[in-house]
């Protein structure tokens, strides 16, 4: 079933609920102040009124050429002031912004959009006459102001499980009105008199979502067009930002910068840093905690399919180090493994419900949520202390059992990260005679590294059995900027060309194929 003929299924979703829709919200805000700053994009500043006189035209546009309501538009595009106006010409237009990385391959494009299939594609490579000179503003100026239409049914329609399998949509069931991303706002700490910074990909949901929330709220919002962690300071100390996105690779990336350097930015103004996506080492934290303060470090836990979530601030972390926090909303519990509700501190598996009546206020496109008597898994491993505070371990299908004891690669990846030379790491697991599997960390170097002094360092900080037996250089980053990455894709490049040797003893190998067993008993 595509997404265009499930559309409709309004006992699933609901209909758009009271509230104002966020494309007429923001025209509100635009005629409340037109000349506050809006949105800025590789120097360029546009205004409240230049956005919402953009993105009304960009509307007629994509009305004109069949996006009808509650249609879905998929945004390829890459970070720039054009997503952002895309965004809101699709809610405008009654549609739902559906969204895609601009840089995936044929194949799995070609999959998502078969799932889609939506009404309209806006890429870099789009042909449509009109498009290019609507958004920059120099096209049909002389038409009266587009009146947006009825809110969609769904406010966001983000893809999910590239990297572990098949693609899916996640198609959010909450309406695109005013209502839905004010709630946001107060979850996220965001207002109207704050400069956001955007660090992330804009088509992962999570910086998605703080883009949209800010940009609702009337905020000023910056967008890198890539993530680098110099110029991140630099924009924070330009536009004197107050909130700032980030996921623990680019506070990885921060943090290793010269200290000299990174001190010389005046950063007083950042008052929240919100980080998602991916565990936070603790002693990644600490130092960020140090540096700016508990009351500015935020984090918060969910799946894109909001059934619930947990956030904490520094200040609760720093007595539950390690902990996500506690539930804000629906409801969390762990499942061991004979499937009854855990004892606290075991770990099992993480399942959420929402409080709603009715059920999940998401449903998914190619894909089938994973249901147990009304809780739903996403994957992640953790436990739960007494206070209900909630601890994550890793996602399932990512940990390693060797020689009958369960390892988590975050655990691993964090405790390699900490070396001064380590820049990325990834851990997987591959076939083992012996042990079933063994742990085998893949590593991107600022430079030398001898295998023996990375074992030692490593030694101080892990367990002996979840110490990797194999190490692996790689000269390319193993995380994109929003700190993912395809483990199944790294683990199955290397079962295709593994080659057991003996070991040498010397640097950490330089090649991808010549995986190399060494015994760490």
């Amino acid at each position: 079933m595509s997404a265009r003929t499930s559309a409709g299924d309004a006992a699933r979703v609901g209909r758009a609920g009271p509230g104002v829709p966020l494309g007429r919200r923001y025209d509100d805000l635009a005629a409340a102040d037109p000349d506050r700053p809006a949105v800025t994009f590789l120097g360029e500043t546009l205004t409240r009124r230049e956005v919402a006189q953009r993105s009304g035209m960009l509307a007629r546009l994509l009305l004109e050429n069949g996006v009808s309501q509650d249609a879905l538009v998929t945004i390829g595009l890459p970070n720039s002031t054009r997503f952002v106006l895309a965004t809101l010409a699709t809610w405008k237009a009654g549609a739902t912004p559906q969204l895609v990385s601009c840089r995936l391959p044929d194949a799995e494009r070609d999959q998502i959009l078969a799932l889609a299939d939506p009404a309209l594609v806006i890429e870099d490579s789009t042909v449509l006459p009109g498009l290019a000179t609507t958004f920059d503003g120099t096209g049909r100026t002389r038409e009266p102001p587009f009146v947006p239409q009825p809110a969609s049914i769904s406010w966001k329609a983000p893809t999910s499980g590239g990297s572990t399998g098949t693609p899916k949509l996640i198609v959010d069931g909450r309406p695109a009105v005013a209502a839905t991303t004010d709630r946001l706002a107060t979850l996220l700490r965001l207002g109207e008199g704050d400069t956001v910074l955007i660090t992330g990909p804009l088509h992962h949901n999570a910086v998605f979502m703080a883009m949209a929330t800010a940009v609702m709220q009337g905020a000023h919002v910056v967008v890198m067009a890539k993530f680098d962690a110099a110029e991140a300071l630099r924009l924070v100390e330009r536009h004197r930002v107050t909130w700032m996105y980030a996921v623990p690779t680019m506070m990885h990336r921060i943090w290793r910068l010269d200290r000299e350097a990174r001190d010389a930015f005046d950063v007083a103004d950042l008052r929240t840093v919100y980080h998602f996506g991916a565990p936070c080492a603790p002693w990644l934290k600490r130092e960020w905690i140090h540096w700016l303060g508990a009351d500015a470090i935020w984090e918060l836990y969910a799946g894109t399919e909001a059934q619930a979530a947990t956030r904490i601030g520094g200040r609760e972390w720093l007595e539950r180090p390690g902990s996500v926090g506690r539930v804000i909303s629906g409801n969390i519990k762990i499942i061991s493994e004979s499937g009854e509700t855990a004892m606290p501190g075991e770990v099992g598996e993480v399942v959420m419900k929402p409080d709603a009546e009715g059920g999940s206020r998401y449903r998914y496109v190619g894909a089938v949520a994973r249901d147990r008597d009304g809780w739903e898994s996403l994957g992640d491993m953790g436990s739960m202390d007494e206070e209900g505070y909630l601890y994550l371990a890793d996602r399932q299908t990512d940990m390693i059992l060797s020689g009958g004891a369960n390892i988590y690669p975050a655990e691993v990846e964090a405790a390699l990260d900490l070396h001064p030379a380590v820049s990325s790491s990834c851990v997987i697991g591959l076939p083992d005679e012996d042990l079933g599997n063994r742990v085998h960390a893949i590593v991107e170097l600022d430079g030398p590294l001898e295998e023996d002094e990375l074992r030692r360092f490593l030694s101080a900080r892990l367990v002996r059995y979840k110490i990797p037996r194999t190490f692996e250089r790689v000269s390319e980053p193993l995380r994109d900027d929003a700190g993912k990455v395809r483990r199944s894709a790294l683990r199955h490049a290397r079962l295709e060309g593994s080659q057991l040797t003996t070991p040498q003893p010397g640097a950490v190998d330089e090649g991808q194929r010549d995986v190399r067993s060494t015994d760490t008993g």
